[in-house]
This record gives C-alpha cells, sequence and structure tokens, in this order.
C-alpha cells in the first residue's frame, strides 16, 4: 500500500465532500400536507425557507388542523432535504468501504 497514494487520495475525497457539502446547502426541496394546502421550501441542512398556507384553510375552527398540517408539510420537507443530502454525500463516497452507520462528514 503506496502511503502517498492514499494521502492524495483522502486530501481528494475531502476536496470533494466539501464541494459536495456546499451543493447540499444550495438544494432546496418542498414538503406538502394536506393535499397541497400547506407547503413548506427547505433547504438541503433541513432550514425551512418559506411556508405557504391555502387562503382557504383561514378559519378559526380549523386552527388545529392548519397546525397539523404546517409541521406535517414541514417534516416532510426536513425528510426529503435529509434524503437529498444523503444522496449527494453518497455520489461522493461511492465505492469507498465505510463501516455501515458511518456518516460523512463526521
Amino acid at each position: 500500500m503506496d502511503l502517498s497514494k492514499l494521502m492524495g487520495a483522502a486530501q481528494a475525497m475531502q476536496a470533494k465532500i466539501e464541494e459536495t457539502k456546499n451543493k447540499v446547502a444550495d438544494l432546496r426541496v418542498s414538503g406538502s400536507a394536506g393535499a397541497g394546502l400547506v407547503t413548506a421550501d427547505v433547504a438541503g441542512d433541513g432550514r425551512v425557507l418559506r411556508l405557504n398556507i391555502d387562503a382557504s384553510l383561514f378559519k378559526p375552527e380549523e386552527k388545529e388542523v392548519i397546525e397539523d398540517l404546517i409541521v406535517a408539510a414541514i417534516a416532510d420537507g426536513q425528510r426529503k432535504a435529509t434524503e437529498a443530502s444523503q444522496a449527494e454525500m453518497a455520489k461522493v463516497t461511492a465505492g469507498m468501504p465505510l463501516p455501515p452507520g458511518m456518516k460523512l462528514p463526521f
């Protein structure tokens, strides 16, 4: 095993991980709930960027339903952001034998 090749590969991997982290931060996904009555735009890192609530929901008696839909839309957006982020990182680590459950970046 050539140590210099291994170090070079590790440095290249680190650069690729940094590039991918930046790409992930720029990802945008949209989560929804209530057949699209509530939507949440979420960044790749899980930050909620925008929330849209259909005007038809604005009735005092629907308050709890709206609150539940907001939480569901945000959770859906965050789940999608996590999946997209993991897919991008998987591209970087493809072929690299990582122990089960190990995530990059550390």
